[in-house]
């Protein structure tokens, strides 16, 4: 794939082409609006943006799609957050009583970033990634894309990658969106395995029984261990990072395996070793997960969790452009998720670029817009659909179409049984 060069300080030329011409509206409000369900659902929800210079504008609100489009045409966002759904409109905060402006619904959030793996992965460190590490990320929309799921029972998904280096995940069930925030902390907490800061040696404690959740998430992590932990990281390779797996063992056990370490070098042989002292302890009358301890430690999510607890918390929107790669931010493809590539992801150099390429049809395009008398916004909104469709842009909105498709199903039942009620009365 082609990919120009994206150079930040193009980025005050680039916005407004993107928001003009690029920018996918139309789901976007489809999706904020859940289908006109709630009144005042979209005009209620705080939008957020950071301008040029780091200028930061809270509360921004629009009463249709019309409004968001001229007001982020005009104001050309270097980064969009959405915030919750209000009481009141958020534009109009000031004017409301103290106290009585609340934060009322909000999908339930959840934010990856690799910088939290760092001591898990030699590879890279702080804000950098490569496709060694990238796994972290693959692994933890598969484990918790399940448990959302069959656990909590939701539906409607949409995983996100962030622009630069980490995933984001909206769940846009109405029950999820309806969740005090005493709830989204609880699902957070069960969502947590991996406890304590930087001082924290041994980060996992499994208890006796292994809860059924773990027990899942440990045969998803056991598929990409091997490759992840034992090559790519190769954490039994060298004696800085073998130091660190043996302190997550029993002292005797710790022992025993530097003195089995001395003769046998190989990682894969070297982390049988530890599966068998592991199996050695089952026989105990207390039983001892170190082996799994270490799996989970090394490759379970890592979740910030103060952003799923808040109503009123902010989250990156989907589409937003990262102002430091020049990324997009993605909807992930679920059903190919072990070949999403983030170096792949189009920079918003690379599709304005794309826009200018003359196609074939082009000329017969433009003779269709012409042809009829249709008005200016059917127009407009027909030659934006073909503006991102010329791009490296266009299946990351079919992605996002299809996720909409999904939820379009929820809205029907709910709008029928309005309709239904309203005939009764």
């Amino acid at each position: 794939m082609p990919s120009s060069a994206y150079d930040p300080a193009c980025l005050p030329d680039l916005l407004p082409l993107y928001y003009r011409r690029l920018f996918p509206f139309a789901q976007y409000y489809r999706w904020l609006n859940y289908g006109g369900v709630q009144k005042n659902y979209f005009q209620n929800r705080e939008f957020s943006f950071t301008l040029k210079d780091d200028i930061y504008v809270r509360y921004q609100s629009f009463s249709s799609q019309s409004e968001l489009e001229k007001e982020m045409q005009k104001m050309n966002p270097y980064k969009i957050d959405i915030g919750a759904v209000y009481s009141h409109r958020p534009n109009q905060h000031n004017t409301v009583k103290s106290g009585s402006f609340q934060a009322l619904e909000k999908e339930l959030v959840f934010d990856i970033d690799m910088t939290d793996y760092d001591d898990v992965r030699s590879c890279c460190s702080a804000a950098d990634i490569c496709s060694k590490c990238w796994t972290l990320m693959t692994i933890a929309i598969r484990i918790l894309d399940r448990a959302l799921r069959r656990d909590f029972g939701f539906h409607h998904l949409l995983w996100v990658y962030s622009g630069r280096r980490g995933v984001h995940c909206w769940v846009c069930d109405e029950a999820a969106r309806k969740l005090s925030a005493a709830a989204r902390s609880a699902v957070a907490e069960y969502l947590s395995l991996i406890k304590g800061g930087e001082e924290t040696v041994k980060k996992v404690m499994l208890t006796d029984p292994i809860h059924p959740f773990i027990r899942e998430s440990l045969e998803v992590v056991k598929h990409y261990f091997p490759q992840y932990a034992l090559q790519d990281q190769n954490i039994l390779g060298r004696k800085e990072s073998e130091e660190k797996v043996l302190a997550l063992v029993p002292e005797d056990v710790k022992k025993e395996l530097q003195e089995i370490f001395q003769e046998e070098r190989n990682p894969e042989r070297r982390w049988r070793h530890i599966e068998v002292q592991a199996k050695k302890k089952q026989t105990a009358k207390k039983r001892q997960y170190f082996e799994k301890e270490i799996m989970l430690q090394y490759c379970y999510p890592r979740l910030d969790v103060n952003v799923s607890k808040g109503v009123n918390h902010l989250l990156k929107s989907p589409f937003s452009v990262h102002p430091k790669t020049g990324r997009i931010s993605v909807p992930i493809d679920l059903t190919d998720v072990d070949k999403f590539d983030p170096f792949a992801v189009p920079t918003i150099s690379l599709i304005c670029e794309e826009l200018d390429r003359p196609k074939a049809d082009e000329d017969e395009a433009k003779s269709e817009d012409t042809k009829g008398k249709e008005n200016e916004q059917d127009s407009t909104e027909k030659r934006k659909i073909r503006d991102y469709k010329r791009t490296s842009l266009a299946k990351y909105v079919k992605y996002f179409d299809q996720f909409l498709a999904g939820m379009a199903d929820s809205w029907k039942g709910k709008l029928l049984k309005q309709s239904d009620l309203q005939k009764e009365f």
